[in-house]
């Protein structure tokens, strides 16, 4: 016969193995919940609104573009609010940007919401909406390419130093801060500068509805409020996400679907970066994008600005 000791013995280890096992069970499930909530996967099934957040400088970003399409591309997403509070950036970040809300716009309704600033770059991102939302205060227009240089040899001259640059053609790497810009040099940028101007008032014109004499009349540089963009009919209405909301409601999205940010990971999230490579792994790229510097031919409302 057994011994009553030993039998109980065997009882609290097999209430102590279930209980760990039962724990490991739920720890594993909650890992899993978690990762599949950061990766979208939840989102994949449950109807729900897209949001794209644009903040500070905007710079051409392939992986959160990529983020974007991969969410757009699941019948779970109803549709896209963009939210934007930028005074602009590049001019290939906006473009970059705006081909890519105009993608979505082809197949689902997108709103665009402004912030406290949605100029230059920024607006031109926000025009790619079907709809613009803005408040009276917001900051917006801008319209218009800039590049600067810096001519620093009289500097130079005066330390006793000398620059001197063994050039292909009298235009290689102009405008250049050491040395003078030429007549030639000068007429070249501004050439540049106009090509992508007319590209941007391109866009302004078609995506509003405008003449193009319209479209000139407005991109003077000038930045608008909210209600004077209103106005001159390069937003649609004042307001904000709620405003958005009930307009994407008349697109038959419903209002209570909830809002999920379209993000990408930082390599220190999902535990220091372990379980972020596995999940990387199974469900694609998620990056956070490195911090690039702004130079050349900017769309930007303060063009001495850098990131915030």
């Amino acid at each position: 016969m057994d011994d009553p000791e030993l039998l109980a013995e065997r009882r609290r280890l097999k209430r102590s193995r279930s209980f760990w096992r039962t724990a490991c069970v739920l720890a594993v499930a909650g890992a899993i919940a978690f990762v599949a909530g950061r990766s979208g996967l939840a989102t994949r099934f449950t109807p729900y609104v897209a949001e794209l957040r644009l903040s500070g400088v905007i710079v051409d970003d392939s992986d959160l573009i990529e983020a974007l399409e991969d969410a757009m591309d699941h019948d779970a997403a109803k549709a896209l609010v963009v939210r934007i509070d930028s005074p602009g950036g590049t001019v290939v970040g906006g473009e970059s940007f705006f081909r890519a809300v105009r993608k979505v716009a082809e197949v689902k309704p997108v709103v665009a919401v402004m912030g406290e600033v949605a100029a230059s770059g920024g607006y031109m991102v926000a025009i790619a909406a079907d709809h613009i939302v803005a408040r009276e205060g917001t900051i917006t227009g801008s319209i218009g390419v800039i590049l600067q240089t810096t001519d620093v040899t009289g500097l130079l001259d005066k330390l006793g130093i000398g620059a001197e640059a063994i050039k292909s053609a009298p235009l290689k790497a102009v405008p250049s801060p050491l040395e003078p810009l030429t007549d030639a040099g000068r007429a070249a940028t501004k050439a540049l500068v106009d090509d992508m101007f007319d590209m941007f008032v391109g866009m302004v014109a078609d995506r509003r509805g405008m003449g193009r004499a319209q479209a000139l009349a407005l991109a003077d540089g000038r930045v608008f409020t909210g209600r004077q963009a209103k106005a001159n009919g390069l937003i649609d209405a004042l307001g904000g996400i709620d405003e958005a909301r009930e307009w994407l409601a008349g697109k038959g999205v419903a209002e209570g679907l909830p809002l999920k940010e379209i993000r990408v990971w930082k390599d220190e999230d999902l535990l220091g970066g372990v379980v972020h490579a596995a999940v990387r792994a199974a469900f694609g790229k998620t990056y956070l994008p490195e911090r690039l510097r702004l130079d050349g031919l900017v769309a930007v409302w303060h063009p001495d600005l850098r990131f915030r």
